[in-house]
């Protein structure tokens, strides 16, 4: 896998004056569009289109700085942009000054490092997990959109779930009949990029078979398929967080299974304190291209 992943890297390499497209990069790595978004994103820790744009603006600020021969919009050209505006603007974004200042004063600029993937071995505590098949079932409850963040609390979801009420979520409790059994957290609809700050659908309910849902609940429907469950516990909300990175940074590339669309299901049981929780995380998985 990880070699895939490395000839991926020098396609990008080798086209960054053109459009890269992520299926492109999917065909070489073997591997599904939707794998590959997560899988990178999980290894190299900023989305795809990201590391592309910076990658881009690198080679291209070194030819602004060192190649003066060379106009700016024949630069901006070279690296796939219409026009020097277009140019300009995302080579701000990326070294916060602008390609004509930069060449007037020689300023300093951000170099994103070419990303190589190598295996490092870790993996000393074995991850707890099991595959489940599962028919069709239904998602029912409260959503809401929220932002996604990576490390510690999540504010939008704690004040969603407090905005609930304790009578509203028993009933909603009382509908659980199958598992993963109880109030669980389901997100669903994450942009692919799965950068820090995009939005989601984020359901507080169960997991039913029921037909009629209530009709002031929200449901989610969800087809049948594999899933991966994997088991952890430790800190709050730390654990939970670390937990789905090593899924997808451990996990994944060392078992011929790949991540499909579709929701993740996450069910944690909090301590007293509230300072630790056990949890279940629910993957959509299916075999992978090569296995």
């Amino acid at each position: 896998m990880l070699e895939r992943l490395n000839d991926a890297m020098e396609h990008i390499e080798a086209h960054l004056g053109e459009r890269i497209e992520a299926a492109d990069l999917a065909r070489i790595a073997m591997t599904s569009e939707y794998h590959f978004r997560r899988m990178f994103s999980a290894l190299a820790g900023l989305p795809l289109s990201e590391y592309i744009r910076r990658r881009r603006m690198t080679v291209a600020g070194a030819e602004v700085l060192g190649d003066r021969d060379r106009s700016l919009l024949d630069v901006a050209t070279r690296y796939g942009y219409d026009t020097g505006e277009g140019f300009a603007r995302a080579f701000r974004a990326v070294h916060g000054i602008g390609p004509g200042e930069a060449r007037r004063t020689g300023a300093a600029l951000r170099s994103q490092q070419r990303l190589t993937f190598r295996l490092v071995v870790e993996g000393s505590s074995a991850m707890r997990y099991s595959l489940v098949e599962k028919d069709a079932f239904r998602v029912v409850g409260k959503k809401a959109r929220v932002p996604l963040i990576h490390e510690g609390p999540n504010p939008a979801i704690a004040e969603f779930i407090r905005s609930i009420g304790r009578e509203e979520l028993d009933r909603i409790a009382a509908l659980s009949d199958q598992e993963p059994a109880g109030i669980v957290g389901v997100s669903d609809q994450l942009d692919p990029s799965r950068a820090e700050g995009t939005e989601l659908d984020y359901y507080h309910g169960v997991v039913t078979g029921r037909a009629e849902p209530p009709e002031d609940l929200d449901a989610l429907d969800v087809p049948a398929g594999t899933w991966a469950v994997f088991e952890s516990e430790g800190a709050f909300p730390q654990a939970l967080q670390y937990l789905w990175r090593d899924v997808f940074t451990q996990w994944f590339p060392s078992n011929p299974y790949a991540s499909r669309p579709g929701p993740e299901i996450l069910r944690v049981r909090l301590t007293e304190d509230g300072k630790r929780a056990e949890a279940e995380l629910w993957i959509p998985v299916e075999r992978s291209a090569e296995s």
